[in-house]
This record gives C-alpha cells, structure tokens and sequence, in this order.
C-alpha cells in the first residue's frame, strides 16, 4: 500500500510537470488561439464596416499610448472606473498588438499591467472592480506571453493570484457566488480568466476555479428564462449578459465546451429582448436603472454567430452604418467584436418580421412599433414585473411612447449610485421601507403608471402580462396590476396599445375599497406641455401630440413639476409631469381612457369606448 502510494504521488506530479509544460507553450488560450488573428485579417481586407472597426480600435491604441497607467483612484467606495479603464486600455493594446505585432502596444500594456500589479489591492469588498482587474491583467498576460519578461510574468502571475484569485474565496467577498444577477456573471468572469491565464503554474487552484465558476453562474443565467428577457434592463443586459459571453466564449474556445450552459432556457433568445428594446431613435427603454442612450453590442455578434441568424443585428446594424467610430472606443470589450462578429455576413442582416415582442419572466415586458426602419415611427414600451428584482423600480404598469422622431412618455432612468451614497445613502434595499424608495427616480410618483392616495407601489407585489395582441389594427397588451397596490384599491387593470398604427391607447379600469379614494394618472415628458379642458397639448422641437382622457367625472388636468425638492435627488432638467387627478368614491368602479395622438395621425378623436375584456 506504501508503494502504491508512493507511485500514485510519483505519476501526479510527473502529471502535474507534464501538464505544465505543455501549457507553457500554449499561450494565448483566451477567446483568440494562435494563428486565429488571420480570421479577423482576412474580413478586415475583404469588408469595409470590419476594415473601419479595426481601425477604430487601432487608433485609439495609439491615444492610450499616450497616457500614464492610473493610480489606485477610488472614487466612493468603488475602484470600479479604475478596474474598468484597465480592461479598456490593456484589452485594445494587446489586440493592437496582436493584429500588428507592433511593440509599442504591448510595452504600453506591460507598463500598464505592472502599475496595476503593483496597488495594495483591488478593492476585493466591492468585487466588480477585482473581477474585471483581474481579466484585464489575465487578457494582457495570455496575449502578450511572448513578450513579457519573465520578472513581468511572474508579477503579474503573482498579483492575477494574490489580489484576484485568492480573495474570491473569502467568504467575506465572495457573496457573489450566489448572486442571481449581474454580480455573478462579471465576477464569475474576471475569476475564470484569471484561471485560464495562470493555470500551468495554479493547476489545481485553476481546476478549481473554474469548475465553481461553471456550478455558480447557472444562478444567474434562470433570469432569461422563459423567453430571454434580462430583468434588470438594457443597461445591466450590456454589463451582466456581455460578461457572461465572455466567459462563454473564453471556455468553449479553450475546452471546446460550454458544459450546455448556453442552452440554459431563453438564454439564445435574449437577443430579441435587446433588439426590441431599442426604439426607433436608436435610444433605449430604460426603464430600471439604466440611461436612455443606446450603445452597439458585441454580445450580440456572439449571439448572431451562436444562433447562426445575423437578423436580430437589425438594430447593431445602425450602430454599424455611422459615419464615426470613435463613439464605440469606450466599450472596454469592443475588441471582442472583431473575434464574435468576425464570420458573421453583414449584407445578410435583413428587418425583423415581427413588430410586437412579448417576453415573461422577472419583468414581463411588451415591445410594440408600427416599422424597424422608420425613424418617424410610433413606439410603445410596457413593463410589469416587480419592485423587489435587482436594481428595478416602482414603475409596474408603466410606459414609454416615440412618435415623429420624440420621445412623448419617457422614463427618467437611473440616477448616479455616488451621488447618492455620498450622503450616505443606502440606495439597494428592496424592503418596503428602503431608502432606495424616497428617491424621486426609482418610485412611482416618477413613472407613467398609477398612484393611490399618494401609496408607494408594494414590493411584494407582482404583475405579468395577462393577454396581448399583435395584430397590425390594434397591437395591444393587458395587465391585472392590483397586487402593486394591495390595500389601497380592490382591483387595478391596465391595457395599453397602438390602434390602427397611428396613435396609443392607455386605458385603466379600477375598483375601489369601502373608502374613498384618489387617483393620479402620470405621465413624464420632456415636452412643453399646455392643459386643455380633458386633456393637453404636447410640443416638443416643432411637433405636437394631443393627450385626450376621459373617465369618471370630477378628472383635474394637471402638471407637476421634476424639481428636486430634497438635496440628494437629481435634476430634470427640460421635464415635467402632466396627467390627472381624480376622487373615487368607495366601492365603484371607473374606468379611464387616454389617448396620445400625434398631429402627423391626422385625427382628432380615436377612443375605443371597449372594457378591457374586450380588446
């Protein structure tokens, strides 16, 4: 049994050597393989939108040869800005080099890679900023193997481990392991390239990273089920859902398998979440936190080539066709577009069928438009779902609408998380009571839906979409949103549409308790805004909507004002509120119906005059 042992102890580490140097000598192993670089050489030569991109990012190589490595720069109680300018910086450098073999960049990266070895440490209580650390310095590291010295090699090793690796399990840190959002998948991520980068030398430390990266990431990856939409929205859809492609594609292009991950229910689908969800300005629906601007997405080359179906680059393509590229060079992951997109044939992109998407899951939302290529056209975004999902909003029931080229219902989005926790805020509870309530952004004072008796809406509450239509007379969805407010009113129904793809319908049907009670229908808008007697006028850079309502009797047409009326709360500027008040009597039921018609519909009246059992 001695020898036995003493041979089985022999063989792992003559296994354990065997394993080393065979690694050694395959570098890079992370999303690009030797020799793979002529791939993206070959449609750099052969495409002009590949040959313009790839310039893009070589000559904002050349900008951040100019600039120093960054300090350690906190900024509140995140390194994250720093971690990310590194990936950014030290991701461009090592492509620039790698497609050139010019040394500048990969000396430029080094120097870059040794500043941000040598900080006291990542910020490991805020772990976002050690996950994309790590890869940024695991990227430079497997990229630019040949030619780092080995005094670099070995700090960089040493600091990928130290500083990245190793925190990751404490468990005062690693919380994100169970984490069923975002979180997960950046740091799950960073951890797993950090892994793959040093894993001749850590094979068991790397084995076992990436085995509980690969058991823990599955956690998040249940948000996109049923139909793939991303319930934390647009923006954290472009932070969440793109590193978890890049941790996708890092060890299916390594191990050549993904261990089914990628079939995870609506994963594959989620990129008709995202092209939905950008309107016909090539703005977003930002609703949770998130800011209106649309952005192109390299994840969804990843998802056009995995799915083999290049049409839900639709909306990409707009991105694609600008005449500057240098509004992309901020996307610190913008290299991996020229590996995902590489095989992709871009004159194969053709306009998506349907002009109505309907998705379930965390945050049900329905998407509607009257055309994917008229940038006058009308657009109309519902949302239900829950205030209790990460980083979402009392805003269940609510909408935004585009119409000639304005966005009429808008959604005031996310505030800045600093400018808060600087006042000592605690701005991500999802308690009833939470901080994150008061804010004027996040409730629902602040959103195209209702509110009762001046009530916050109920965390607990929950709402789907409970039938829709996408037929082209009247695409419309319906909502029962009366566990929102449970305890306020008896029972609360929303229908919203587009009729006759010419104008919106936003009808309510309301029951009330044995009190009275009082309504407020709310609407922001960055429009100038006159009250008529049952409704408004809305203008807005030459072009005007009617807002017509009718309803109960006692309906007061109002406008209320976005000024922060507390020293925490952002500005909004160039916004107001209109709507209408209204006193319910107790035990009745009321129906509302309000029309948003812009001037270029060319009618004056268009009230369905249907219960909502009846749309």
């Amino acid at each position: 049994m001695k020898l036995k042992s003493i041979q089985l102890t022999i063989l792992l580490v003559l296994g354990a050597l065997m394993f080393s140097c065979q690694k050694k000598s395959d570098h890079p192993r992370i999303l690009l393989l030797k020799g793979q670089e002529k791939a993206i050489q070959q449609q750099v030569a052969t495409s002009e939108t590949w040959a313009k991109m790839h310039q893009t990012i070589i000559d904002e190589s050349e900008k951040i040869l100019e600039q120093e490595p960054l300090g350690r720069i906190k900024i509140g109680r995140r390194l994250l800005g720093t971690s990310r300018e590194y990936l950014r910086r030290v991701f461009f450098l090592s492509y620039a080099y790698r497609m050139t073999g010019d040394q500048r960049f990969s000396k430029h990266a080094e120097a870059h890679m040794l500043k941000s070895a040598g900080f006291t440490d990542w910020n490991p209580s805020h772990f976002l900023d050690v996950g994309e650390m790590t890869m940024a310095l695991a990227i430079g590291y497997d990229w630019l193997f040949d030619e780092l010295s080995d005094e670099t090699k070995q700090t960089v090793r040493e600091a990928i481990v130290e500083k990245g690796i190793k925190p990751s399990y404490n468990d005062d840190y690693n919380w994100f392991l169970s984490a069923e959002h975002n979180w997960n998948q950046v740091c799950n991520a960073g951890m797993t390239y950090g892994a793959l980068a040093i894993m001749e030398d850590y094979p068991e430390l790397a084995d076992s990273v990436i085995n509980r990266a690969f058991e823990s990431i599955p956690k998040a990856m249940v948000d996109y089920g049923p139909d793939g939409a991303y319930p934390e929205g647009y923006g954290y859809w472009g932070y969440g859902t793109s590193f978890n492609m890049m941790f996708l594609s890092a060890v299916d292009t390594w191990f050549k398998d993904d261990r089914s991950l990628s079939a995870a229910p609506g994963f594959l689908e989620t990129g008709s979440f995202m092209q939905n969800m950008l309107l016909p300005s090539n703005k977003c629906y930002n609703w949770g936190d998130c800011g209106s601007s649309g952005s192109l997405q390299p994840a969804m080359f990843w998802l056009a080539d995995r799915n083999s179906d290049p049409s839900i680059l639709w909306m990409e393509k707009n991105f694609l066709q600008s005449d500057d590229y240098s509004a992309f060079t901020g996307n610190r992951l913008l290299p991996a577009l020229m590996i995902w997109g590489k095989d992709i044939p871009l004159d194969k992109i053709s306009e998506p069928e349907s002009k109505v998407y309907l998705a379930q899951g965390k945050n049900p939302i329905c998407l509607m438009r009257t055309s994917w290529s008229d940038p006058n056209a009308v657009f109309l975004g519902y949302k239900t779902g829950a205030a209790s999902v990460n980083h979402a909003h009392m805003d269940i029931g609510s909408f935004v609408m585009e119409a000639d080229g304005i966005r009429w219902a808008m959604d005031f989005g996310s505030q800045n998380y600093e400018s808060l926790e600087s006042k000592g805020m605690s701005i991500f509870g999802r308690t009833q009571d939470a901080v994150r309530w008061t804010i004027f952004r996040l409730n629902n004072y602040a959103h195209s839906t209702l509110t009762f008796n001046n009530e916050l809406q109920k965390v607990s509450g929950y709402a789907k979409i409970d039938k829709y239509s996408d037929a082209d007379n009247f695409m419309n969805a319906v909502s029962d949103i009366t566990t929102m407010y449970e305890g306020q009113i008896k029972k609360a129904i929303r229908g919203v549409g587009i009729k006759d793809q010419k104008y919106v319908v936003v009808k309510d049907e309301i029951e009330t308790l044995n009190k009275p009670t009082k309504i407020r229908w709310n609407m922001p808008t960055p429009a100038e805004v006159e009250l008529t007697k049952n409704g408004a006028t809305l203008t807005k850079d030459g072009k005007t909507l009617f807002l017509k309502v009718q309803g109960s009797k006692g309906i007061q047409m109002k406008i209320w004002s976005t000024t922060p009326t507390t020293d925490y709360d952002a500005e909004n500027p160039g916004t107001v509120m209109v709507g209408f008040e209204c006193e319910l009597p107790a035990n009745s039921k009321e129906s509302f119906e309000v029309l948003l018609i812009p001037q270029s519909a060319g009618i004056s009246d268009g009230f369905l005059n249907k219960n909502l059992d009846e749309w």
